[in-house]
């Protein structure tokens, strides 16, 4: 399997050494409508940022058996392509990475089926790990997989409610995507033996970091370059989807643009580019970009004060401060 690393952000050892173990899988060769769908989202590269946190956390306190820490973060790998297979069928996405998604590539069954192996995958990785460490693994991994579910079925819960607000919404991203940056990094922390104290601030960071990365990834959704954003830009608008977007439009609207706002709704696929145009147009008017940026960069900043209240030396950190600066100024 080849994967590429041309797109990943952080530490170019860890992406390196993440690459070649997943490159290496000796997957089964049969059934092949398993393990093929496997492969072939786990060659989509991506940013790689989750399982590099796992070794961004262990080294952020000094350890330096780097082999020790490695099955832990091909398990949160493992778990967030499982999660993104299955997220794709609910959202009928047809693109993941620029390329089509496992279930339009096969089908519906077969990409549920692969992703659960995935998921058992990720265990298999676990028990892997330094056998003193796999307690405390599993129960960070466990709560963070339970946390994933609950934000996703908030999410699908959320496309039948049009009374959706910020803090709701905040906390649905938070348990969707964050709770994983989080935990991923918390593993790394378990695996170096770090103090409970850093270990919460540490996952803190994580937690913080990644609901502005979510936000950042609503504004990417509508405002992005097509070129570089790897997924179809305005997908959020013409799925109605509430992103923080949508949530901050609807909260400003004057009744004058609420019938326009409503109609906008109402368009289906047929009328993409139309739709994709007029929600922009009131995103314009009421400056939601803006707004949306603005609360990006407070949670940007609570995970940097909380990187900044970790007690070890500021060049442990580099690795953290180069990562949460480039996924909150990405366009992909």
């Amino acid at each position: 399997m080849v994967i590429l690393i041309s797109d990943m952000f952080g530490n170019p050892y860890y992406a390196e050494k993440i690459s070649h173990a997943l490159a290496n899988l000796n997957l089964p060769e049969s059934p092949t409508n398993l393990y093929e769908p496997i492969e072939y989202i786990l060659s989509l590269s991506g940013k790689r940022i989750r399982p590099q946190l796992v070794f961004m956390g262990a080294s952020l306190f000094g350890y330096k058996e780097l082999d020790d820490v490695l099955p832990a973060s091909i398990a949160v790998e493992y778990f967030h392509n499982f999660s993104l297979m299955h997220d794709d069928i609910m959202d009928k996405a047809p693109l993941r990475r620029g390329k089509q998604t496992v279930h339009q590539k096969w089908d519906d069954n077969t990409a549920i089926l692969s992703g659960d192996a995935l998921l058992v995958k990720s265990y298999e990785e676990l028990s892997k790990c330094p056998s003193k460490s796999v307690p405390a693994l599993l129960k960070t991994f466990n709560r963070v997989a339970l946390e994933v579910c609950e934000g996703q079925q908030h999410d699908m819960d959320f496309e039948q409610r049009n009374d959706v607000s910020q803090d709701e919404y905040i906390e649905m991203i938070r348990l969707k995507t964050s709770v994983l940056l989080g935990g991923a990094l918390e593993m790394g922390a378990i695996i170096a033996e770090a103090d409970v104290d850093n270990i919460q601030r540490l996952y803190d960071f994580g937690e913080n970091l990644g609901i502005a990365f979510q936000l950042q990834d609503d504004i990417l959704d509508t405002f992005g370059d097509p070129e570089t954003f790897g997924k179809q830009v305005g997908g959020d608008i013409i799925a109605n989807k509430k992103t923080i977007l949508h949530i901050l439009l609807k909260r400003a609207l004057t009744e004058g643009d609420k019938t326009e706002f409503d109609a906008i709704l109402q368009l289906n696929g047929q009328d993409s580019v139309e739709k994709v145009r007029r929600m922009k147009k009131l995103y314009d008017k009421y400056k939601i970009f803006e707004q949306a940026n603005t609360l990006k960069e407070e949670y940007s900043s609570k995970a940097l004060k909380n990187l900044d209240s970790i007690s070890v030396p500021r060049e442990n950190k580099e690795d953290l401060y180069v990562l949460a600066d480039n996924l909150l100024h990405r366009t992909k």
